[in-house]
């Protein structure tokens, strides 16, 4: 009995042991990981808008490098199309025939196939009788096959610039490594996430599994760096397949990279030849040539996008965090890598806007605790905190934006005529302003008619100088322009006007709205305070808007676009006066006939009556010879026609200058000249204006 229950017990005992729940188990994931599983977040939503963000972060990679050495940029970009059978055998895959077609997604059966081309026969049959009555007919669209899910398009994207160049052992981690980079720090940069090409590298392992290759090198030097890698996800490192030097013959400077992706061309063909019109718009100083390359010869696509100036924007500058802006957080990373040894050094070199005198004040509110020559590793957690609420009810100094580099009034007016060829254009750019903490400036344009350009608004969005294509209907521009501007009162008309409103906003920190950083918001209410007092005044009474004078975002943007605006309106009214003048000269023009006719009658009979009456005329000398010249036909209808004739346009003539005189404005006819650079090595000064730059040579 004993020696029968001891298996039982045993096997009870075993299955009462506890078991660890893998959900317990602590996992971590590496950032690259983190951005291959959220990929929407970077702009890898679906393949045709991975395939814009791809070509969107090249680009702006191959600005960012050549501006930064001062370089005119030079960037060409090529899109290639690759079908299945060529991209099986770059995998090394052998394409193989269909063995079990039920088994695809995309297969037909009999009886969809019949109930398809009954529904064409019937659409061709209602042609045919639409033809037969004289009805327009509309084309039959091609009959599209069933494409399946798993039926991917593949494309090369190669982007080639004239730009700084990469250092040759740092190319692996500035590809192959997420979330580093060289340009982290607190200054204006186009980048939205940090990411660049590492997240198109990231898409091309997950839909194709080819590598990116990566071309690049530096001024005078006499190599080209080669490398070709992939990047392990879990890992987020490196894997190089091939990291070699090469020849340089041609002491070529720049990068050029290619990588593999899945894509779709058709369905975002039109956002990214948009975003390359917009980007030749906001960097005139930038020459583009775009291509598209296809089997097809009628699918390829080349465009050009000429430079049209050699004045560049400065180069942004990194500068320092300003007091108001910094959280707890970043108080004690500041703290962790400063080389400041006491908190009077530390707050006067690490934040602008603190002098000397004005941080010993801080100390001394901080309290008895606080002294200027305390050791910043003594600061306690409950000091840390001190110091931080102090930074936020503290009083400072707005930050001025000379970190900033907008695009600048001449570059952006000639943008916009260089691409659109607008019948008027008018820009505006303004001062700094400061959003929490952070300065920011604002540039607007307007332009009427132009080449391409629907009917009403047409609006174009940059931040930090890059286009913004997507989530327009929230974005803080877009509701200024449809809701907060009369344009009527310009002499505008809304629906009816080819309208193009440009607005560029450049800043540290630009405050978008949402995960995929496509929209600027409407509803930033932080910062009342910066707007001069003066600009409220000049909106409210000189064109009595009605606006919440604590919204300055909205507030400065209406300003700029208003700007515009007004310098439309004078353009605007006097092409209307000088449409009149002519209406009117017209208008004269077209009764001389009759009024010749009138007058003449009337002078002939006066000059019969005077002569049958008293065979004497009883006028005055000048009215009597006129008499008799008429009753002598000396004087014609003809006559007073072409005297009539000659009298409206001498008036109209003496209009016209009195307009021009008091206006100041020549209206001759004008054409665009191109001036070429002049290769000397003189020095040269740049005086810039808001219409043209005066160069200088020395």
């Amino acid at each position: 009995m004993d020696s029968s229950e001891s298996p039982t017990e045993t096997k009870k005992t075993k299955s009462k042991t506890p078991r660890k729940n893998k959900e317990t188990v602590l996992k971590q994931k590496s950032p690259a990981e983190f951005f291959a599983e959220n990929k929407n977040i970077a702009g890898f939503d679906n393949p045709g808008k991975s395939l814009y963000t791809t070509v969107r972060e090249l680009v702006e990679n191959s600005l960012d490098s050549a501006e930064s050495i001062s370089e005119l940029p030079v960037v060409e970009i090529t899109i290639e199309e690759i079908n299945k059978s060529k991209f099986n055998s770059m995998i090394g895959l052998i394409d193989c025939e269909r063995v079990d077609a039920e088994l695809y997604d995309d297969y037909e059966t009999e009886k969809a196939r019949e109930k398809r081309l009954a529904k064409e026969a019937r659409a061709q049959e209602i042609q045919a009788k639409n033809a037969a009555l004289g009805k327009k007919v509309k084309e039959t669209p091609a009959s599209k096959g069933i494409r399946g899910r798993g039926e991917a398009s593949f494309y090369r994207v190669i982007c080639k610039d004239n730009g700084k160049g990469m250092p040759h052992d740092d190319i692996p981690n500035m590809f192959g490594r997420v979330l580093s980079g060289t340009k982290y720090g607190l200054k204006q940069t186009r980048g939205k996430f940090g990411l660049g090409a590492k997240m198109a590298l990231i898409w091309s392992k997950m839909s194709t599994g080819l590598p990116i290759e990566i071309s690049s090198s530096m001024r005078n030097q006499s190599y080209i760096s080669f490398c070709r890698l992939d990047i392990d996800i879990h890992k987020n490192i490196p894997h190089v397949h091939v990291n070699e030097k090469r020849e340089n013959k041609e002491r070529w400077h720049g990068a050029e990279i290619q990588v593999v992706i899945e894509g779709n061309w058709t369905t975002y063909r039109s956002k990214i030849l948009h975003y390359m019109r917009q980007m030749a718009v906001i960097t005139p100083y930038a020459q583009f040539l775009f291509k598209f390359v296809s089997d097809a010869p009628e699918k390829n696509v080349t465009i050009r996008f000429s430079r049209r100036t050699d004045v560049m924007p400065p180069v942004p500058l990194e500068t320092k965090h300003h007091p108001s802006s910094v959280d707890l957080l970043l108080i004690k990373r500041l703290i962790a890598e400063t080389s400041k040894q006491n908190l009077l050094q530390f707050l006067q070199h690490e934040f602008v806007n603190i002098s000397k005198s004005h941080a010993e004040r801080l100390i001394g509110e901080m309290g008895p605790d606080f002294s200027p020559k305390m050791a910043l590793k003594s600061l306690t957690p409950q000091q840390l905190v001190r110091i931080h609420q102090l930074f936020r009810q503290a009083k400072f100094d707005d930050p001025n934006g000379h970190c900033l580099s907008p695009a600048g009034e001449y570059n952006l007016r000639l943008g916009i005529i260089k691409e659109l060829h607008p019948d008027m254009v008018a820009t505006y750019s303004g001062s700094a302003q400061v959003f929490e903490g952070h300065p920011f400036i604002v540039e607007a344009g307007v332009s009427i008619g132009g080449k391409n350009v629907k009917q009403g608004l047409n609006i174009f969005r940059f931040a930090n100088r890059i286009p913004l294509l997507f989530e327009q209907g929230a974005d803080v521009v877009t509701r200024t322009a449809l809701k907060r501007i009369n344009w009527s009162s310009y002499k505008i008309n809304q629906l009816q006007d080819k309208i193009g409103i440009f607005v560029s906003i450049v800043s540290t920190k630009i405050p978008f709205k949402g995960t995929g950083k496509e929209y600027i918001g409407d509803d930033i209410t932080e910062i009342a305070s910066a707007v001069k007092v003066e600009i409220v005044y000049f909106l409210l009474y000189q064109f009595h808007i009605i606006l919440k004078v604590n919204n300055i975002k909205v507030l400065f943007l209406q300003y700029s676009i208003q700007q515009c605006c007004i310098q439309l309106k004078s353009k605007i009214v006097k092409k209307m006066q000088a449409r009149e003048q002519q209406e009117r000269k017209r208008n004269l023009s077209k009764y001389i006939p009759d009024a010749t006719g009138a007058v003449y009658n009337v002078l002939k009979d006066m000059a019969e009556t005077q002569l049958h009456a008293s065979k004497k005329f009883r006028y005055g000398d000048d009215d009597g010879e006129l008499l008799r010249k008429v009753y002598e036909n000396l004087i014609t209808k003809e006559t007073l026609s072409e005297k009539l004739a000659k009298h409206v346009e001498q008036v109209d003539y003496e209009m016209a200058l009195e307009y021009a005189t008091q206006s100041g404005v020549s209206e001759e006819p004008r054409e665009a000249i191109y001036i070429q650079p002049l290769e000397t090595e003189n020095k040269i000064i740049d005086l810039h204006s808001p219409f043209f730059v005066f160069r200088m040579f020395y």
